[in-house]
């Protein structure tokens, strides 16, 4: 058994895997984390399977210690972890011994990181999945935030990529391997925000079109995991007609009666009635995902065929790193 005890959890800690992908039709949000790809490449480089459950801590400011030997693995720009001997580099497997008090400092090159532990951490499954949902009060740890005090123990059972890692980094001081991955390798580009033109796309007036695409907006203060309200040009209605409440998913940018743009993310709820302008290519949502309040995003459109080519080939890259951990290992 692998375990650490919460000291100082920070302003919102929960524990998401991948979310309940299935339960969408039964109004249950897919949650999950915010960064699926930071939350799945912690857990690739441990051997774990993808979707395994890691805590997701925003902004950073918390801290730990371990109470048992560990093997772990962080991803993510929202914070860095430091040990009384310095920073632990991200990306990598990484044994720390017992008793070892751990910080998360803020980075302020994003908002979430996500903590793995070798067989995942455990908690009851919960609609197929172990993600919070804090909405609804259930999933992860008591269906709520991690706190001051909450001890958490991973899976026991080790495949046997994890088991020859721990094998080869288990020591009396903390060790890691020499190879790591960067997160920033798996991100197709660092420009605009891809999007793809939503159904309702055309009721809005030209001007506001050519605006959203091209004026810059900011993340507001009153956003959260449900979704990024964006503070910039309003949108003009153009068509008045009251939408039936319809299905939306994360990533979906809908546009309320005023005019202003609201960004779903990982907590949306299933249905909504406002009209939707846009859908955030997959692909970019782990972009959205690391931006704070007062953060800049702009938009470019893109088509339906190339968002699903670029997806394609990030899961295909994915798939090629699950092999290359196991070949190295």
């Amino acid at each position: 058994m692998m375990c650490i005890k919460i000291i100082k959890p920070g302003i919102f800690s929960t524990l998401q895997d991948t979310g309940r992908v299935a339960y969408r039709s039964e109004a249950i949000p897919l949650s999950g984390a915010m960064d699926n790809l930071a939350s799945r490449m912690a857990n690739i480089v441990l051997g774990n399977d993808p979707s395994a459950a890691v805590i997701e801590f925003t902004y950073g400011n918390a801290s730990f210690v371990t109470e048992t030997d560990i093997l772990l693995a962080y991803s993510g720009e929202g914070a860095i972890l430091y040990t009384e001997k310095g920073a632990l580099p991200s990306g990598k497997p990484i044994f720390v011994p017992s008793g070892t008090p751990i910080k998360m400092l803020h980075n302020a090159l994003g908002a979430r990181t996500y903590l793995a532990v070798a067989g995942g951490w455990d908690a009851p499954l919960i609609l197929g999945s172990r993600s919070t949902y804090v909405t609804a009060g259930f999933g992860g740890l008591d269906g709520g935030l991690i706190k001051r005090g909450d001890i958490l123990q991973n899976n026991i059972k080790l495949n046997e990529v994890s088991q020859k890692l721990w094998n080869r980094l288990k020591s009396n001081d903390i060790h890691f391997t020499p190879w790591h991955v960067d997160k920033t390798s798996f991100i197709s580009s660092k420009g605009p925000i891809r999007i793809i033109p939503g159904k309702e796309f055309t009721w809005f007036a030209a001007n506001s079109l050519l605006s959203f695409l091209s004026s810059p907006y900011k993340i507001g203060m009153h956003s959260n995991r449900m979704g990024f309200h964006l503070e910039g040009h309003r949108v003009e209605h153009i068509v008045k007609t009251e939408l039936l409440s319809t299905a939306v998913a994360p990533g979906t940018i809908q546009v309320t009666n005023e005019g202003s743009l609201i960004l779903l993310m990982a907590d949306s709820q299933t249905t909504g009635g406002y009209p939707r302008i846009a859908q955030v290519a997959a692909v970019d949502l782990p972009v959205c995902a690391q931006l704070k309040p007062g953060d800049s995003l702009s938009f470019t459109a893109i088509s339906r065929s190339d968002a699903e080519k670029l997806y394609l080939e990030q899961e295909k890259q994915l798939k090629k790193l699950i092999t290359a951990v196991k070949m190295i290992v």
